[in-house]
């Protein structure tokens, strides 16, 4: 298991997302940056909610979700998606990055399979914490929002869940970036939440806690890791 040089104490919780601290953050720190305005954010939940299947309420997390739901649910469970995969493709100049020296984040690009945890919500509080996720999620409009089959462990779908993808023609879609710049970022990145390589370690751990093997992203974690070394030893 890869054991990181230093760890960053996160800052998103509830209570910054519910007090709209991270729209001040993107207003300090990148103040060009275009955010969705809250009546956006609410129509693209009303048309998620409208297109649910029906059956309980899913959210399915494969990366900070994982280690920091800052959401309430009634049961979690590892679960399996099919047609798309995890990978560090949104450039983010908040949070984990700068206007200066972006960062990265992950989302789920098209292709593949990804397994991460799957997140029961609770029917009575639904809107109310998909309103909290929105805020978290929906910042800049970089995510498509989809309902999407859950698998488990046996390969039979269990119910159906909101997943973050990734939008390939938003502005901060970097999905084309070749391995080195994915490690440079990462290794060198950071911003208000702490930094990219702490957000990569975070996640890695994640998996690990709940069983679910992700050995490329092991890998990408000891480059970066490796990254950062080379850059002290100089």
């Amino acid at each position: 298991m890869i054991q990181r040089r230093t760890m960053d104490k996160h800052f998103l919780t509830r209570e910054l997302i519910e007090s709209g601290g991270i729209d001040a953050l993107v207003a300090r720190d990148a103040p060009t940056m275009r955010v969705l305005s809250e009546a956006e954010r609410t129509a693209s939940l009303k048309a998620t909610l409208a297109a649910r299947p029906a059956g309980d309420a899913w959210l399915f997390g494969y990366g900070s979700l994982i280690w920091n739901p800052t959401i309430d649910a009634v049961e979690r469970r590892t679960a399996r998606i099919i047609g798309w995969h995890r990978a560090f493709c949104l450039t983010t100049m908040v949070g984990r990055g700068s206007a200066a020296n972006p960062g990265l984040v992950l989302g789920l690009d098209q292709g593949g399979d990804c397994t991460g945890v799957a997140f029961r919500l609770c029917e009575e509080k639904l809107e109310a914490e998909l309103a909290i996720l929105w805020r978290r999620e929906m910042l800049s409009g970089a995510y498509i929002p989809r309902w999407l089959d859950l698998l488990d462990e046996a390969g039979e779908r269990f119910g159906s869940a909101i997943a973050f993808t990734i939008d390939p023609a938003g502005l901060y879609y970097a999905g084309g970036l070749e391995p080195p710049d994915v490690v440079r970022r990462l290794a060198t990145a950071s911003g208000a939440l702490g930094s990219a390589a702490d957000y990569l370690f975070q996640t890695c751990k994640g998996l690990h806690e709940h069983g679910i093997p992700d050995p490329a992203l092991d890998q990408l974690a000891a480059s970066v890791l490796a990254a950062q070394a080379a850059e002290t030893g100089k």
